[in-house]
């Protein structure tokens, strides 16, 4: 399960928690495909399969967990192939990796324009990752990139830390 958080004023209507929303996964795998016609490489049943997973998903995932979320699907996609379409996208910026530590990295669609823009939370004991978006911290960003004379063109914000449930965890 992944869980989505956004983060607003205290007293703000938009305070509470609400979903990121999900990227539009038919748009994004035409786009991948189209640009990897254009880069010369040739279409094959398993890297379609990598590419309607990563279209498809909420958040980050690592390859292990792409391969055994294929395989269960009933593609048999080998774990090798997924790493090998993986550095292939990542390497045309079609997605956008995530390390998580411990050498492991995740991986999410690269959205033109910034849809579908947010950041992560990590924990360091779990491994666990919550997608957030938050317009103060964006507009904390802007303010800076003025502030500082720098044209900001992307940006990543990731927050290590410990999730709810490992803090309770280690209160008990």
């Amino acid at each position: 399960m992944r869980t989505a958080i956004v983060f607003g004023a205290v007293n703000s209507p938009s305070a509470h928690a609400t979903s990121v929303s999900s990227p539009p996964a038919r748009s994004w795998v035409e786009g991948a495909e189209a640009a990897l016609r254009k880069a010369g490489h040739r279409a094959s049943a398993p890297r379609a399969a990598v590419l309607e997973l990563i279209g498809s998903q909420d958040c980050v995932l690592s390859a292990r967990e792409m391969a055994d979320e294929l395989r269960a699907a009933g593609k048999p996609v080998g774990v090798a192939t997924v790493y090998r379409t993986l550095e292939l996208l990542t390497e045309l910026r079609l997605v956008q990796r995530l390390d998580v530590g411990g050498g492991s990295a995740r991986y999410e669609p690269a959205l033109p324009g910034g849809e579908h823009h947010h950041h992560h939370l990590v924990c360091d004991s779990c491994g666990r990752v919550t997608p957030f978006s938050d317009e103060r911290l964006e507009r904390a960003i802007h303010d800076l990139g003025e502030r500082v004379d720098y044209r900001v063109g992307a940006h990543d914000v990731v927050l290590r830390g410990t999730c709810p449930a490992c803090a309770h965890a280690h209160r008990s």
